[in-house]
């Protein structure tokens, strides 16, 4: 498994770094990273794989996926190839996604920190135990939590999405043109903000107030 020196394409005010035995490699905070903040953006290093593509690699490649891949609303697999896909599990996440490719702070991520996200936001196939240790732990991540904490979860994001502009953006020139229009267009009239239910394999597509598209 790589080790902390390797390169990373998320934010650059971060670094891998081994955690626990129970859990592995994680990413941490090497600086204090406000609410607001892109953390992690898709990028074109990315390698995305159809089922097909999937079933075709040899049992290693497949292995490599089922740990490190998530599967967007497509139905692909996103292998990250930066150290993105060693972000771990909270269900007390300190990122999350909106409906775009990216990765927001939701709340300020001290130095020394480390970064999660809530693996209930991705298209989840079947459920897995989190022994994450925060108040609250729902004890085991299910393919249905995305029904049942979609809002609050876009009450969370949206409340760091409108910090945009005020904080730093180093990965904002990384973003894709259509995002970056997107956000643009969404913090002018903030009814064309994307939910997080976008992600989310078969959802209908609705705006961040809740309104199908």
């Amino acid at each position: 498994m790589p080790g902390p020196d390797c390169a990373a394409m998320i934010h650059p005010n971060t670094e891998l770094r081994f955690i626990r035995p129970e859990i592995g490699w994680g990413v941490v905070a090497t600086r204090l990273i406000p609410r607001g903040t892109i953390v992690w953006t898709i990028d074109s290093l990315d390698q995305c794989f159809t089922i097909e593509e999937a079933a075709a690699l040899p049992p290693y490649a497949q292995k490599i996926l089922d740990v490190y891949a998530y599967t967007d609303r497509f139905g692909r697999f996103v292998l990250c190839w930066d150290h993105g896909r060693f972000v771990n599990h909270s269900c007390d996440a300190n990122c999350l996604s909106v409906g775009y490719d990216f990765e927001l702070a939701v709340r300020d991520i001290a130095a020394g920190e480390e970064l999660c996200d809530d693996y209930g936001t991705l298209t989840l196939s079947e459920p897995f135990p989190c022994s994450c240790g925060r108040p609250g732990c729902r004890g085991s991540v299910l393919p249905g939590d995305h029904v049942r904490l979609a809002r609050e979860w876009n009450e969370t994001a949206r409340g760091a999405f409108f910090l945009i502009p005020a904080v730093a953006q180093p990965l904002w020139d990384v973003l894709r043109n259509d995002d970056r229009n997107d956000v643009t267009a969404a913090l002018q009239n903030p009814s064309l903000m994307r939910p997080i239910d976008i992600h989310f394999a078969g959802a209908s597509v609705r705006n961040a107030e809740g309104v199908t598209s």
